[in-house]
């Protein structure tokens, strides 16, 4: 005799003697279609986690790059002490770049060597690049 708990589709036999019996066959099609709403449910879930991995391996990449700009930008010759949130200003001459704290418009559009870009020092020694307006 069957239970209250035992669900209709795990049955042979349906619920009821007037109920037809459940064949092997209907049941191998539940099998089939719960197996492939399940894959169907993991494929969608495995995808959105291959998104998110994307998303932060090209952002991982983006804080390499930028990191690598901030060394370089270190590495530039500098005569006075660089301050977070002050403008500075990059040429590039033969023998390497500087940073000047005259912007091009300092010297009257006429640089003596290559410019090369307008950049702040953020408080955590990072560059943050900064475009000067041609009013300046």
């Amino acid at each position: 005799m069957e239970t209250e708990e035992t669900p209709h589709h795990s049955l042979t036999y349906g619920t009821s003697r007037l109920a037809p019996k459940i064949s092997l066959v209907d049941r191998a099609k539940e099998i089939e279609l719960a197996e492939e709403s399940v894959q169907l449910h993991l494929h969608g879930k495995l995808e959105i986690i291959a998104g998110q991995i994307r998303r932060l391996k090209e952002e991982a990449e983006l804080i390499l790059k930028r990191a690598e700009k901030d060394i370089e930008l270190h590495k530039a010759r500098c005569q006075f002490e660089k301050k977070p949130g002050q403008t500075i200003h990059l040429y590039e001459k033969e023998n390497g770049s500087y940073f000047s704290l005259l912007s091009p418009k300092d010297w009257g559009n006429l640089p003596p060597h290559s410019y090369k870009g307008s950049y702040i020092m953020n408080p955590d020694r990072s560059f943050t690049e900064v475009f000067l307006d041609s009013q300046e």
